[in-house]
């Protein structure tokens, strides 16, 4: 006889996080929002710290990981210009309830 639920992975939770990538301050890493998609790479993102700035999606994110609106990311602000940063992190839902919970997202709107 087979059993039916002889997955593993369908009796755990996905709210297990073992592991979640935090922003380097140390780098410039931010958390941000994305308001709103402008069309091929680039995207609307509102910051933790205030500031509304374009990001651009970098090639080596393109195909690989899809993201939307309302999505939380890290970003790198540029150097020479404040207003434009590159986005190189995409939270999942349940790392996304890990950093609420621990208070990284308290300025979230």
């Amino acid at each position: 006889m087979e059993n039916k639920d002889s997955n593993p992975n369908q009796n755990e939770t996905e709210e297990q996080v073992s592991r979640v990538r935090t922003p380097n301050k140390k780098k410039g890493e931010i958390l941000a929002i994305v308001d709103s998609r402008l069309g091929a790479n680039r995207l609307r993102l509102r910051s933790m710290d205030g500031v509304v700035r374009m990001g651009r999606i970098p090639g080596s994110m393109k195909k690989k990981i899809w993201i939307r609106e309302g999505d939380i990311v890290i970003a790198v602000p540029w150097d020479f210009q404040d207003s434009k940063a590159d986005v190189i992190w995409k939270y999942t839902r349940p790392q996304v309830n890990w950093l609420e919970k621990k208070g990284y997202l308290k300025g979230r709107v």
